[in-house]
């Protein structure tokens, strides 16, 4: 069969000239087209309805694989430097312990208020007032105000704030104010000033709500 006859069969094919109900009758070109048709057909649905899951699924693992790799090597960072981190933490809970130690207890308190008055003293200042205020309590710690009421010459005021800021507790200073004084001729000025010192609030002390409540039951 040449070229030419072959055109024209396949010009003069007509689909509703084909007997589907015997297919063995038809040439053996047609049947392996059938069936080449028929295998596509069955591959494409395959990949579409079962292997396209498991392309899914495979990628899904993929990435939870990648997840698992990081979890991995950041516990194995963290293993390899557990020696340092809790180093780490016990200079933290030392340096904690050491400030704590700062804050005053309700003991030495009043050493404090002497302390700030020899610090006056010391920077030549005329002291009208030191005098503590309300407390102000807070979750960790008791804020402990004293107010102060001196008089002296300005470079007075910068050594008495330098020996206040050099205590062996922790004072901090607010609030602080400069006028002159009545009178005229004098050189000197009136310093007002909040320092304010820090008490930590033992977790294990029985805060006053409770013991209101202890007494009212009683």
């Amino acid at each position: 069969m040449d070229l030419q006859e072959l055109t024209e069969k396949i010009n003069s094919f007509d689909v509703n000239d084909i007997d589907w109900n015997n297919m063995g009758s038809w040439p053996l070109a047609g049947r392996v087209f059938f069936a080449t048709l028929v295998f596509v057909s069955v591959l494409v649905g395959l990949y579409f309805f079962d292997i396209q899951s498991l392309v899914e699924r495979n990628e899904q693992v993929v990435a939870k694989e990648e997840t698992l790799k990081q979890d991995f090597e950041t516990k194995a960072f963290r293993v390899a430097n557990l020696a340092a981190y809790k180093k780490q933490l016990a200079d933290i809970e030392e340096s904690f312990g050491s400030l704590l130690r700062q804050l005053p207890r309700d003991t030495e308190v009043a050493g404090l208020l002497e302390d700030i008055t020899d610090s006056a003293l010391g920077a030549n200042l005329d002291i009208r007032s030191i005098k503590l205020d309300k407390e102000k309590e807070t979750q960790f710690y008791t804020e402990l105000p004293i107010n102060i009421d001196v008089v002296g010459e300005y470079h007075d005021f910068g050594a008495f704030v330098s020996a206040v800021a050099g205590l062996g507790r922790i004072v901090t200073l607010h609030d602080f104010s400069v006028a002159p004084l009545d009178k005229a001729a004098s050189k000197k000025l009136n310093l007002k000033i909040v320092a304010k010192t820090y008490r930590y609030n033992d977790e294990q002390k029985p805060s006053k709500k409770k013991k209101k409540k202890k007494k009212a039951k009683g």
